[in-house]
C-alpha cells in the first residue's frame, strides 16, 4: 500500500520536531498506522532549514498555496499559527477534499465552527490535539476516553510562560517584570508577551476544552480573561502564608444556571496536585462524574513535546481514510447537531471565595470597618492576616481569605471598601479555588 503523503505547512519549531520525529520514528509510526507516512511537500519562507533537518530532498515552495492545491498530498500539517492566512489555506484544502492537521489554538477558537463546518461538508477531518497543552493529549482523553462521564469541571495550568513567571516569583522571591525579562530572554515568551501573560493563549485553549467537555459550541468572546502581571512578591508570600500556590488557571465548570468560563490568576491549596506544577510544564485536571478526578501533565510546548500530538492525530487521520465520515470522532467530541445551548456565564454570576489584599491606616478599628462592610455583603471571612508595619510607614497590609461568594457581591464590597479614609489604594482581589 502506498504511503500517505503530507504536506506541511512551516518549518518553524513544531514543523521542525514533526518532521524529524516522523523521519526518526517511521518504522513505529507505520506500524501503528497501518501505512507509511511521509512528508512529501514543504512550505516555508527558511529553506536552509530543511538543510538543518535533514529533510532537503523533499520537495519545497514558499507558497503554501502549492501545497494544499497538490493533488498528491492528502494530508496537510498547518504549522503556521495566526490567524491568516492559516485560515484560508485550511479552508482551501477542506475544499480540496484534504484532511488538515494545525496546532492553531487561536484558529480553532474563534474560527473553528466555519472551519469543522467545512470539513463535515467536505467528508474529511479536522484534528487539533497540538492546540491544547502541546504534548498532553488532553483533547483525546475529553473526546474519547472520558467519553462515558458527564464532565463536571475542569481546571487547567495551560501556559508554560505564566507558570514559569509565578513559579520563580515563588522560588525566588522576583518580581513580575524581572522574570518576564527573563522568559524572554530563554525563548519562553515573545518580545510581545501580551497573549501569554494577559490569559489570552490560555483563554483560546479554555474555549476549545469547554465546548468538548460539555457539548456547547466555541466561545472565546465569552471566557472571562485576566493576566498575571498585577501579581506581586508580596501576594506570593501571603498566599504561601496561608497554604496557597498561586496559578494562573483556565477553569470550565458547569452550574444550574450555565457554563463558567474563565482564565484568572488563582490560589490552590497547595496540598492539590496541580498547585505544583512548575516552570513550564502544563497540566490539566478533569472532574467526571464516574471516573471523578483524572490529572494530566507534561510539556505544553516545545519542538518534539507538540510534534508528539501532531503525529498522533496524523495517525488518527491515516486510519480512519476509509472510514464512514459519519461514524467517525465529532470534532468537539459531540455530534454536531447535538452541541447544546446552555448558556456561559457572565462573571459576575460566578461563585468562588477570595484572597483580598488592602493597605490600610495603622490605627484602630480599621479591621472592624472592613468586616462591617463584608458582613453587611453576607461575605464570611476564613482566615485573616495583619501585618506588622515597615519602620517609619503608617501603613500595613492586611490580607483576608474569604468563603465562596457570588462575585457581583464581591465587587460591591470591594467598591466600598476602597472607598474608605482608612484604605489606601486599591484592593488586589485573587480568586480561590479548592478543586475539590
Amino acid at each position: 500500500m502506498n504511503p500517505v503523503k503530507v504536506g506541511l505547512l512551516g518549518l518553524g519549531t513544531v514543523g521542525g520536531g514533526t518532521a524529524t520525529v516522523l523521519k526518526r520514528n517511521a518504522q513505529e509510526i507505520t506500524r501503528r498506522a497501518g501505512r507509511g507516512i511521509k512528508i512529501d511537500f514543504i512550505a516555508t519562507l527558511e529553506p536552509e532549514r530543511a538543510a538543518e533537518l535533514g529533510v532537503e530532498d523533499i520537495r519545497l515552495t514558499n507558497d503554501a498555496y502549492e501545497v494544499v492545491n497538490d493533488p498528491d498530498i492528502d494530508i496537510v500539517v498547518e504549522l503556521i499559527g495566526g490567524y491568516s492566512p492559516a485560515k484560508e489555506l485550511v479552508l482551501q484544502a477542506l475544499e480540496n477534499g484534504k484532511h488538515v492537521i494545525t496546532a492553531n489554538k487561536a484558529l480553532i477558537a474563534t474560527q473553528g465552527a466555519e472551519i469543522f463546518a467545512k470539513a463535515q461538508q467536505k467528508g474529511v477531518m479536522v484534528a487539533f490535539e497540538a492546540a491544547v497543552a502541546g504534548g498532553i493529549p488532553i483533547i483525546k482523553a475529553l473526546r474519547e476516553g472520558l467519553a462515558a462521564n458527564k464532565i463536571e469541571w475542569v481546571a487547567g495550568i495551560i501556559n508554560g510562560t505564566g507558570n514559569f513567571i509565578l513559579t520563580e516569583m515563588r522560588d525566588k522571591g522576583r518580581d513580575f517584570a524581572d522574570v518576564l525579562k527573563e522568559a524572554q530572554a530563554l525563548g519562553y515568551a515573545e518580545a510581545d508577551p501580551t497573549f501569554d501573560v494577559e490569559g489570552i493563549d490560555a483563554a483560546h485553549k479554555l474555549s476549545i476544552l469547554s465546548s468538548i467537555a460539555f457539548g456547547i459550541p466555541l466561545q472565546f468572546d465569552k471566557t472571562y480573561t485576566e493576566g498575571i502581571s498585577s501579581i506581586t512578591p508580596e501576594d506570593v508570600i501571603y498566599a504561601s502564608e496561608l497554604g496557597y500556590n498561586i496559578k494562573h488557571l483556565g477553569v470550565a465548570r458547569r452550574t444550574d444556571e450555565g457554563i463558567e468560563q474563565r482564565v484568572h490568576p488563582t490560589l490552590i491549596p497547595k496540598r492539590r496536585l496541580i498547585a505544583n506544577v512548575d516552570g513550564v510544564m502544563n497540566a490539566v485536571l478533569v472532574m467526571g462524574d464516574a471516573v471523578g478526578p483524572t490529572l494530566y501533565y507534561g510539556a505544553g510546548a516545545g519542538d518534539e513535546a507538540t510534534a508528539s500530538a501532531v503525529i498522533a492525530d496524523i495517525i488518527d487521520v491515516v486510519r480512519m481514510l476509509t472510514t464512514d465520515p459519519e461514524n467517525r470522532v465529532p470534532h468537539l467530541a459531540f455530534q454536531p447537531n447535538e452541541l447544546s445551548d446552555i448558556p456561559v456565564l457572565g462573571m459576575e454570576a460566578v461563585e468562588t471565595a477570595y484572597y483580598l489584599r488592602m493597605s490600610a491606616k495603622n490605627q484602630a478599628g480599621v479591621l472592624a470597618e472592613v468586616t462591617r462592610i463584608l458582613g453587611e455583603g453576607d461575605i464570611s471571612i476564613e482566615a485573616f492576616i495583619q501585618k506588622e508595619p515597615k519602620r517609619d510607614e503608617q501603613q500595613v497590609d492586611i490580607i483576608l481569605l474569604t468563603h465562596r461568594v457570588n462575585e457581583g457581591d464581591m465587587n460591591k464590597a470591594i467598591k466600598q471598601i476602597e472607598a474608605l479614609d482608612v484604605i489606601s489604594g486599591a484592593v488586589a482581589r485573587i480568586r480561590v479555588e479548592s478543586l475539590n
